[in-house]
């Protein structure tokens, strides 16, 4: 479940790029989602290659992770283009207050 979180959000670093393109660049919400998506693509790729030289992967977990993120990519991704805006920030609210009580407890 929290895999389809984390594709449904793009808390890789939709955290912060989301909200920073919603207020700072005034860009709309979906918009947003899906840039900061594709401005997390190449630092991911670049870091992986390290983490692979240095043996740093855990494959069985990072196999599993991938699966569940493809699988909440499609489903977040189907679900934007249906979602009235509203209703996303709403959850996207829930979702950082949830992580934010999460790392503080």
């Amino acid at each position: 479940m929290q895999d389809l979180l984390v594709g449904f959000f793009a808390s890789g670093g939709g955290l912060i790029l989301v909200p920073a393109f919603v207020y700072f660049l005034k860009m709309e919400d979906k918009k947003a989602r899906g840039t900061s998506v594709f401005c997390i693509l190449p630092m991911v790729i670049a870091s992986s290659i390290f983490y692979y030289k240095d043996n740093y992967i855990n494959w069985e977990i990072g196999i599993k992770c991938a699966i569940g993120g493809i699988i909440g990519g499609i489903i977040g991704a189907k679900l934007l283009k249906k979602l009235p805006t509203k209703y996303i920030r709403i959850a996207f609210t829930i979702f950082l207050i949830y992580v934010a009580f999460k790392m503080l407890f």
